[in-house]
């Protein structure tokens, strides 16, 4: 757990049957991510039609980028992935790629369904906000 960061869990009015805290409250200076792609460094779209592979290869984009700004996923204070389908099952898919990429930092996070994403057979996005330590 970071100690510039504090996760705020469930009360007595929420649910706790969830993985992720429902708020986060830092003081530090914030880092707010572009969305990371399933890209390589060419810029290739990476798996077409693997919605998991895909999760992964964002973790990893999204990984670097917060290390380019000096922060990690544990840094992150909120994120959100996106899965450019409609069906529950695929945002399941690669939710669970995202979220156990997390660990025990289980940050306030939202999972959307989309029509679609910016790049071809691109399936899955995350974008963060980070605080820096």
């Amino acid at each position: 757990m970071s100690e510039h960061i504090e996760l705020i869990r469930s009360s007595d009015r929420l649910t706790d049957d969830i993985d992720y805290a429902y708020a986060a409250v830092t003081t530090a200076r914030t880092v707010y991510t572009a969305g990371a792609c399933p890209l390589d460094v060419d810029g290739s779209t990476v798996a077409p039609g693997d919605f998991q592979a895909q999760a992964r290869r964002c973790v990893i984009n999204l990984e670097a980028a917060l290390d380019e700004a000096g922060a990690a996923l544990t840094d992150v204070v909120k994120y959100t992935v996106y899965v450019a389908s409609s069906r529950q099952e695929d945002l399941v898919e690669a939710w669970d790629v995202v979220r156990a990429s997390f660990g025990g930092h289980d940050a306030p996070a939202t999972l959307l369904g989309v029509a679609a994403l910016g790049y071809d057979d691109q399936l899955v996005e995350v974008e963060a906000v980070a605080a820096l330590r």
